[in-house]
Parts: structure tokens; C-alpha cells; sequence
């Protein structure tokens, strides 16, 4: 499934088990050099305490970059 926009796009939907765990197909761990032990964080957006999505982002990924990664997203998904 990849549904395609400007600055993103559905790579998967997965499911979450019993123990809250959630397994990223390996096309994905493979298309973003995700390896054993790398670490992910999960940046969440919403309104009114009201998460409306998650973003995962390489730890190594963050920093100053991040608003350049992410600004053309928020934009694109506010509009």
C-alpha cells in the first residue's frame, strides 16, 4: 500500500499486538537503513490532547535538521 503526496506518503499499515508491539515490514526497515538496536523517536501531532498522528524519525536524525525534515510535513498535513 503507498498512498504518494508532495513530502510523504503511506508506506504501511500495520497492526499493534497484545503487547503493544508493532512490526515495520522489512521494506520499509530496508528503504530507511533501519538495523537491529537503532533507536526511533516518535513525534506526535494533534489538537486539544488529541493525538492525530506519529511520525518515527531516526534518533541519529535529530537535531537541527529536524525542522527542515519536518516543516514541509506539518504544512502539508494543516493545509
Amino acid at each position: 500500500m503507498s498512498i504518494e503526496m508532495k513530502c510523504c506518503g503511506v508506506e504501511a499499515v500495520v497492526t499493534v499486538d497484545s503487547k503493544g508491539q508493532v512490526v515495520l515490514p522489512k521494506d520499509v526497515r530496508e528503504k530507511i537503513k533501519l538495523k537491529p538496536n537503532d533507536k526511533l523517536a516518535i513525534i506526535s501531532f494533534g489538537r486539544e490532547n488529541e493525538t492525530r498522528c506519529l511520525i518515527l524519525v531516526k534518533a541519529e536524525n535529530l537535531g537541527s535538521s529536524i525542522k527542515s525534515f519536518l516543516g514541509p510535513i506539518i504544512r502539508e498535513v494543516l493545509a
